[in-house]
């Protein structure tokens, strides 16, 4: 069997001063992973980093760049969209703070290679022997929005909005990037309802070919565009995500 070459689409908006190159490195370390940045309407300097980088590990960095700012969802479908075309067996994506870090990224990466998962995400569970740093707000909050969005997806997922999610190319992958979320702020949960079948999608997948993976480490960054108001609009948007899937459900 030959290599499996992995694509991992990382949005960015206004993040050069998040974005750091030693992570960077780490994560093109494995010679089968490859970084699709996706630039989405930044404002800052991102754009020139971000190509800054892509010269230096030529063949290993792809670019797509925004003019306008289509939100993280869009960004992030258009990546993982863009990682089919490109021929990818494994995609996904995860946050360009790096809050997951390169070790745990290559780690799930090598879950779905070697498991035959469809599906892997990675899970923020403080456990003995893990370091997983996140505010107490967060924390409660998050908790809140998972039992929500267990029952939109169907399944007791511990953790949805975890910023490390990998990905199988399938059909019902493919199926599920067809057309736009509808919601900007709960999109992963989106996704997941798509792929398994709780909202309309032309191909799904079984619950049997995923598998959640608590992570040793993570850790908050400063400068986070999560803010409270954000967290807010999240929850509402996964509780209308849950209504839809209600209302699907009696069509069928």
């Amino acid at each position: 069997m030959g290599i499996v070459r992995a694509l991992i689409v990382i949005p960015c908006y206004n993040e050069c001063e998040r974005l750091l190159p030693v992570h960077v490195r780490e994560l093109l370390s494995d010679p089968k992973v490859d970084i699709l940045f996706v630039n989405d309407g930044s404002r800052d300097r991102t754009f020139l980093l971000l190509k800054k980088l892509s010269a230096l590990h030529p063949g290993r960095i792809q670019v797509l760049d925004f003019e306008f700012n289509a939100g993280k969802a869009e960004a992030v479908r258009k990546g993982l969209l863009h990682a089919l075309e490109a021929g990818a067996e494994l995609t996904g994506y995860t946050d360009a703070d790096f809050a997951t870090p390169p070790t745990e990224l290559l780690r799930l990466i090598d879950e779905i290679e070697h498991s035959g998962a469809e599906i892997v995400l990675g899970s923020r569970v403080a456990l003995l022997g893990t370091t997983i740093k996140r505010s107490a707000i967060r924390h409660i909050v998050g908790r809140l929005f998972a039992s929500v969005a267990s029952f939109a997806v169907g399944s007791p997922i511990y953790d949805t909005q975890c910023g490390a999610k990998f990905f199988r190319t399938t059909s019902a992958l493919r199926a599920a990037l067809a057309k736009p979320f509808s919601s900007r702020w709960a999109f992963d949960v989106e996704l997941l309802c798509r792929l398994f079948g709780r909202l309309e999608s032309s191909v799904s997948t079984s619950f049997t070919h995923a598998r959640e993976v608590p992570l040793r480490q993570w850790c908050d960054v400063p400068g986070s565009k999560l803010s409270f108001v954000s967290m807010a609009k999240s929850f509402t948007d996964v509780v209308l995500i849950w209504l839809r899937v209600e209302r699907y459900a009696r069509t069928r």
